[in-house]
This record gives structure tokens, sequence and C-alpha cells, in this order.
């Protein structure tokens, strides 16, 4: 997608990316350096391309068919974040809601699949003990995924689940 760079006079400190008939337009100071330019341009083009690729993927009818089909509850609600940079998913047994890293995006929809269904099995099981695993596992595609996700760095750095035993040695 094309980038259209406006510098503004009115503008002092704030940048701002948006969408204006198929190119991105991105507002930023008059004043601001070559190199500060081309990290806020390149960091929000990013962002705007992460939230067109979101919104792609109806999270909220494939979360409702996964807890329907796997038999697992039904959240209160369920969004993408941005803001996620440790985990693949999180959830709020309190409120019932439940937040997917947008990150997942740029992956196969099966793995995204087994985050959903691991955030739904913590709506009925909140630790990560063998009645969690044993939800969690009736996902077909369970082991498969958390393969993936451990090759993408999934588990010995700090990411997601990692402080989870079961996943961590690899017996879940």
């Amino acid at each position: 997608m094309e980038v259209q760079v406006v510098r503004s006079s009115r503008r002092r400190r704030t940048v701002e990316a948006r969408e204006v008939d198929g190119v991105i337009r991105v507002s930023i100071p008059a004043t601001m350096s070559a190199a500060d330019e081309r990290a806020h341009v390149d960091r929000l083009v990013q962002r705007l391309q992460h939230r067109s690729n979101t919104s792609k993927v109806p999270l909220d009818q494939r979360t409702r068919a996964l807890a329907r089909r796997l038999e697992l509850p039904f959240p209160s609600s369920v969004r993408w974040v941005d803001n996620q940079r440790s985990r693949w998913g999180s959830c709020s047994v309190a409120d019932r809601s439940i937040r997917i890293s947008s990150r997942l995006v740029r992956y196969p929809l099966w793995v995204l699949d087994y985050v959903i269904v691991h955030e739904l099995a913590h709506l009925a099981v909140p630790g990560h003990g063998p009645r969690f695993w044993a939800l969690v596992n009736r996902y077909e595609r369970a082991e498969r995924a958390r393969g993936f996700l451990l090759a993408k760095g999934w588990g010995g750095d700090g990411d997601d689940w990692a402080d989870c035993p079961a996943v961590a040695d690899g017996s879940a």
C-alpha cells in the first residue's frame, strides 16, 4: 500500500496514521528529523496493517464455534489486543473476557484456534492442572499448535504459558 507522509507546521509533537482512499497517510510535525520520521512511519504503518489484518479474522465467530464444538464455556467478550508482548492470549475469569494478541494474525488459523481454546479452558478451570489440560487437549491440533508456538520462541524466553510445567517440558 502506498504511504504518503504529510509534514505539518501546526503539528508539534504528535504523529498520526490513517488510511485515506487506499493510501496510508502519516501526519508528522514539520520539524521532525528524517531518522525520527522513518521510525515513526515504519511503526505506524505496521500498526495500521496489523489492524487491517485482524479485522479480516472473525474472532468472535471462531471463539463461539470452538466453545460450542468443544463444549467449553462462552466468554462475555473476546477481542484482539496489540499490547501483549509476552503472551499469546489472556483471560480474566472474573469478567469472563478473553484478549488475543494481534501477533497471532500472522500464524495459521489452527494456531489461533489453539490459543482461543487455551483461554476458553481457563473459564472452566483457572489453573494449569490436569483438568485444564484435558479440556485444552480436546482440540485436535493442540499438540501440533504447541509445537508450532515452541518453534516460534514460545516457552523458553518468558513467552506465554512458559511457567506451565506441562508446557515447558513438552508433556502437555
